[in-house]
């Protein structure tokens, strides 16, 4: 009997934001972005490499940080948001400023590249195209509280989890 009356004690924390189809589709958006941006990275690294002057360890840093933000995006981490939109603000810039330079290297004279310069300028106006994609997704999700919870008994956790019951806000 006291166990009966341990379990039907028990406390279960929910996450309703998260259940929601319109929170999914923007996690799965934003790791999806920045996931895109990293690859937009390795490929714009590994093509320009040898000409890119002073930038290679900034890159290989916006890599690893967008790899690493996607993975706390992934779970649920509603912190990184803001981080992310503010990353991809600077690259935004440093996208933007560099594309007319890449275009203006594919005239004679410039020493080639691995990718034409003219492929690496396109890249460079897909890439910042992204980031302003990726900081209109990252707030839209920082709007959608993905840290709320609500706490319920278990007893009514379980009876309301078949019909999926409206969960009331608990005093903490």
């Amino acid at each position: 009997m006291a166990q009966a009356a341990r379990e039907s004690d028990e406390i279960i924390i929910e996450h309703p934001n998260r259940d929601k189809a319109g929170s999914r589709l923007t996690r799965l958006t934003v790791i999806g972005l920045l996931v895109v941006s990293a690859v937009l990275l390795i490929i714009l690294s590994v093509g320009g490499w040898e000409r890119t002057a002073g930038a290679k360890g900034l890159q290989v840093f916006y890599v690893v940080l967008y790899l690493g933000l996607a993975f706390f995006v992934g779970r649920w981490s509603r912190g990184v948001l803001p981080v992310a939109a503010a990353f991809a603000i600077i690259l935004f810039i440093f996208a933007a400023v560099s594309a007319p330079g890449w275009y203006d290297r594919a005239s004679d004279g410039f020493a080639e590249t691995t990718l034409e310069a003219e492929l690496i300028g396109l890249l460079c106006i897909v890439l910042a195209v992204v980031q302003i994609v990726l900081i209109v997704f990252a707030m839209r999700g920082f709007q959608q509280a993905w840290n709320v919870e609500v706490e319920r008994a278990r007893a009514e956790y379980e009876g309301g989890r078949g019909g999926r019951g409206v969960a009331q806000a608990a005093p903490a």
